[in-house]
């Protein structure tokens, strides 16, 4: 992408020119190289560069038009602020998003930004070699179908004709193993598991075949379980699949829409256990692509979700902050539409448990490991889920793997069900949590 400050001298020229007195740019690259392998082979070897810019101008009537280009140069830029301009004299006239009041605030300071990538042979050899011993670990152990070892490169850039001028730059690296068994008179059977770290030599690769295989085989002895009701474990994956499955919870859009199991009046209101305690924090340290400013230059922080329970804070826009008197969060996308969404959830532990679980010396406990289908079994805006899942029935130190079962619930009843939420946490690409312990979850079985 060409360079920020030289967008920023262009563009400022140019709406001089055609008369545009107000006017903001973001844009982003993603500059990606991922390879998957079968039986020992490359199966597919693929590199891309993305660009996406965002221009918005408003008029002297402040209507708004936006519109989208992959060109900055001069001339593409030219054509990308006239084309918002003309379409600024369409736009709506309620509720016109401006300027956050933070575009020009001091960002946190950058952490290991960009790190160069490895070489595409390097990519394949350590995935061909990671299937091997994937493949080694168990006779049942068929194949692994689904496989991915990829790096990425992110710039991103914000600026606007009031001064702001933001600019980052972040590099990750991910894994993915999903392993498939076949036995003679037994169904196939499949886990998988994820790494991602800021670069290929940060990356816990042996951890994640070695969590692969093991989850893998813990499932060749499965039994069918009775429906009823059970003290059932949610393990950091799925519990964060939970929270994004209901974010609307917190989305102060989705709020002002009408589109949530919140409303603006919801704030201080106890919605779960007083032993939970959750944040969105784009810049907690286990987050290996923190993200410092949001779509509309607003900096990101940290921000307190629950607070033992109590809904303490939104997710916000600069618009949807000052449509309900509050600060923006740094949560904002624009777009046609400017959007909210959350970025790295921190659940932890709130008040202090009146009694502690765990799985060592549990009786009849549901572990659940991952949520699945949740595409499907959610309704978000009645709070009801009814989700198949992988897991085990754990019994002190045996577990037997669960066959074909779903678990059910109203996510503001499952919250106030939480009876201990583990000390220790979990990193996972969508946030970090412990083991989440909730009472009287359905689950049908046979």
């Amino acid at each position: 992408m060409t360079n920020v400050t030289d967008i920023a001298a262009n563009a400022e020229s140019i709406a001089r020119k055609i008369g545009i007195q107000k006017y903001d740019i973001y844009g982003s690259t993603v500059d990606e190289t991922g390879v998957q392998v079968d039986a020992g082979e490359p199966k597919q070897v693929k590199a891309s560069n993305r660009s996406s810019v965002i221009v918005r101008v408003w008029n002297a009537d402040n209507t708004l038009g936006v519109t989208s280009t992959t060109d900055v140069d001069a001339k593409g830029l030219e054509l990308a602020l006239k084309t918002a301009q003309e379409a600024s004299y369409f736009g709506a006239t309620e509720h016109v998003p401006d300027f956050s009041p933070e575009a020009t605030a001091p960002i946190a300071e950058p952490t290991d930004g960009k790190v160069p990538q490895a070489p595409v042979d390097r990519l394949i050899k350590t995935l061909v070699q990671s299937e091997k011993e994937l493949l080694d670990a168990h006779p049942a152990i068929k194949g692994v179908p689904y496989n991915g070892l990829s790096q990425r490169d992110i710039d991103q850039f914000y600026l606007n004709s009031a001064g702001a001028l933001r600019t980052d730059a972040r590099s990750y690296a991910s894994l993915y193993l999903y392993s498939k068994t076949e036995q003679e008179g037994k169904k196939p059977r499949s886990a998988g598991a994820f790494r991602i770290n800021r670069s290929l030599d940060q990356l816990d690769i042996q951890g994640c075949v070695r969590e692969a295989a093991e989850k893998t085989i813990s499932h060749l002895h499965y039994e069918k379980i009775k429906s009823g009701k059970y003290l059932v474990v949610f393990s950091a994956e799925a519990f964060l699949s939970l929270l994004n499955a209901f974010s609307n919870l917190f989305n102060a859009q989705s709020i002002l829409d009408k589109q949530s199991l919140s409303t603006p009046d919801s704030l201080g209101m106890t919605i779960a256990s007083p032993l939970l305690s959750v944040s969105d924090d784009a810049l907690h340290p286990d987050n290996v692509a923190p993200v410092r400013f949001d779509g509309e230059g607003t900096p990101t922080r940290r921000v307190a979700l629950i607070t033992e329970g109590a809904l303490t804070s939104f997710l916000h826009s600069a618009g949807t902050a000052k449509r309900l008197n509050a600060q923006p969060t740094g949560h904002a996308n624009i777009g046609a539409k400017v959007t909210v969404g959350s970025h790295f959830y921190h659940v932890a532990p709130g008040a202090a448990a009146a009694q502690e679980y765990s799985l060592s010396t549990a009786e009849n406990v549901i572990f659940i490991d991952e949520l699945n289908a949740l595409h499907a079994g959610v309704s978000a805006l009645q709070g009801s889920f009814s989700l198949p899942f992988d897991g085990w029935l754990v019994n002190g130190d045996q577990r037997v793997s669960i066959d074909s079962a779903t678990v059910a619930g109203d996510i503001l009843q499952v919250l106030k069900s939480i009876v201990f939420v583990e000390a220790t946490p979990e990193i996972t690409p969508s946030g970090v949590s412990p083991k989440v312990w909730i009472e009287g979850l359905s689950i049908t079985g046979e």
